[in-house]
């Protein structure tokens, strides 16, 4: 069983090239570290505690864990813009979203082979003709 976290602050700080998140406190990266890691469990419907199965965390989840942990880190080390845009006379200026989005990580190929079926609090009723 991988014993949580399954990253370090250390690992992600290593890989970043954001000074923001290099800077950023082991303390409040370890937080990061524990978002991202519950966002691969819901994502993947594995908590990944089979020791049989998983007697090491897999490479793909860790980095995943990593690139994640990056942008919480990087976004609540920039904070958000009151505004997006000014214009005043002819001239505009427009604040651009510097933040990765979890969305551009392209995660799928990653995580997608440890996704396990959500359990269903149901029955299940299998009919036939007679």
């Amino acid at each position: 069983m991988a014993v949580r976290p399954w990253v370090t602050p250390a690992e992600v700080k290593d890989y970043t090239d954001k000074q923001k998140v290099k800077d950023r406190a082991d303390t409040k990266m370890a937080i990061d570290i524990t978002r991202a890691e519950q966002y691969v469990i819901n994502y993947t419907h594995n908590r990944f505690d089979d020791a049989e199965k998983y007697p090491d965390m897999p490479v793909e989840v860790k980095t995943a864990v990593i690139l994640i942990a990056e942008v919480y880190g990087n976004t609540s080390a920039e904070g958000k813009s009151e505004y997006k845009s000014e214009s005043f006379d002819d001239y505009s200026y427009t604040v651009a979203d510097t933040a990765t989005k979890l969305e551009n990580l392209d995660l799928g190929p990653l995580l997608d082979e440890f996704i396990t079926e959500a359990p269903r609090n149901a029955i299940t009723l299998k009919m036939r003709k007679l």
